[in-house]
């Protein structure tokens, strides 16, 4: 959910904004004059009886509340849309700046209203509503509907249709064995290698988060004492990487809270890439490499918005909200993808663990709840799935964080060198479930 309420008034709105926020409430109320004829047509063919099946073509007022939120959230993402292109066609690139607003959203029941609207959108709409209302969000979303795998009137509910299958051959996958893909539709917001003490990710200009703070203290993340950086290196280019995988793995179980973000550097070669999901986009996650899924964690933290103002004005967003961390192994290393929730995607489902649930009740008001963890059996093999396989998804827009060891350039003993992993894209692109995020060859 959008929540810069105060300066979204049409009045306050330019020229140029204000004509595009008309044509898109003429859409709006077209689609509601549409629904009132069809609805008079229907009741007068029951012969004008109050009868019950009459009534049942009526629009719920669950409906008719889930319509006038789908139309809030339009008009907020046009308005943040509009100032973020401004500012990157200014060339500016927008800084850490915490604000009022932002305070007062730690005071909101945002769980509750995710859940809240869970319910809503969870609720089956009338068949003949269905194609209206999903070609409504289509429009004021951004979707791309010849990609939907069924017809609009078989989603009988709004969930069903945000977490829709798209046609087969939709998201072809690169099949490269020395590539690694998006598991998911959406903009680059951040990518790159993590180095320095503490392994930091730059949320936005003068605000960055610890990798080991988004994973959690038990994550088998590479990381080496600060110290022995330069030592432990040259001992790890002699050591074969399956027994560097056992180790990680082996001091995890052993003592999950041994690494301190302060005071570790990452190891050499290992990755990020941080993508946003709109809410008209695909939401379901796929898996960017065949790879062993080996741990689940389950932070369940609060419900922040992560658009861009809220990226900007909330500190640590990412850690402080709901998330699901999946780590494991791949052929270069470790792997780990963390779905972030937010503000009414309170729900993130797991396709191969469907008994878990997120956004639950919590007896406790403090935020500090231990994260639930759960192994994959079989012990130290885990869950084996293929690149491009299905995983998880949202049920809106959200964020997912992909970490990753990947190869890095090497001299050796000939003088010739390994093979190295270069990112195929840059912040700001649009990326698309099977394209390739980065790729490497051997020399």
């Amino acid at each position: 959910m959008k929540f810069r309420v105060s300066y979204g008034l049409p009045m306050f709105f330019n020229h140029t904004r204000g004509g595009y926020l008309h044509n898109q409430h003429r859409c709006f109320t077209s689609l509601f004059k549409k629904l009132q004829t069809t609805t008079r047509a229907r009741a007068s063919v029951n012969g004008g009886h109050g009868s019950s099946q009459g009534d049942s073509f009526l629009v719920p007022g669950a409906t008719v509340a889930t319509l006038l939120m789908l139309g809030v959230l339009h008009a907020r993402r046009l308005y943040d849309e509009q100032k973020f292109e401004e500012a990157r066609e200014k060339g500016i690139e927008l800084e850490f700046q915490p604000d009022v607003k932002a305070a007062f959203l730690s005071l909101l029941p945002l769980r509750s209203i995710s859940r809240f609207w869970g319910f809503l959108t969870d609720m089956e709409l009338p068949v003949w509503l269905r194609p209206y209302t999903y070609r409504a969000w289509a429009r004021a979303f951004h979707s791309n509907l010849d990609e939907v795998a069924l017809p609009l009137d078989e989603y009988a509910s709004l969930r069903q249709f945000f977490v829709r299958t798209l046609k087969e051959g939709s998201r072809p996958i690169d099949h490269d064995p020395q590539c690694l893909i998006s598991p998911v539709d959406g903009i680059v917001l951040r990518c790159g290698e993590l180095r320095g003490v503490g392994a930091m990710i730059e949320q936005v200009k003068g605000c960055s988060y610890s990798v080991s703070s988004l994973l959690g203290a038990s994550s088998f993340l590479p990381m080496i004492a600060e110290g022995g950086v330069q030592e432990e290196s040259g001992e790890q280019e002699n050591t074969s990487k399956e027994k560097s995988k056992k180790s990680w793995w082996k001091v995890s179980l052993a003592s999950p809270k041994v690494w301190d973000p302060v005071s570790v550097c990452p190891m050499k070669g290992l990755f990020y890439c941080v993508i946003y999901l709109k809410p008209g986009d695909y939401h379901r996650i796929h898996s960017p490499v065949d790879w062993s899924i080996l741990v689940r964690r389950h932070f369940s933290g609060r419900l922040f918005p992560v658009n861009e103002r809220a990226t900007r004005t909330i500190q640590n967003l990412y850690v402080e909200n709901e998330r699901v961390v999946l780590e494991g192994l791949w052929k270069e290393g470790f792997m780990a993808i963390a779905a972030i929730g937010a503000t009414n995607i309170g729900s993130i489902e797991l396709f191969i663990e469907p008994e878990l649930r997120t956004n639950r009740p919590r007896k406790k008001l403090l935020h500090s709840e231990a994260p639930e963890e759960h192994l994959y059996e079989p012990e130290g093999v885990g869950m084996m799935l293929k690149k491009g396989d299905e995983l998880a998804a949202f049920n809106m827009g959200s964020t997912v964080v992909l970490v990753f060891q990947a190869p890095i350039s090497k001299s050796l003993e000939n003088g010739d060198s390994s093979s190295e992993f270069s990112f195929c894209i840059k912040r700001g692109d649009r990326v698309r479930v099977g394209e390739a995020l980065g790729r490497w060859q051997d020399f």
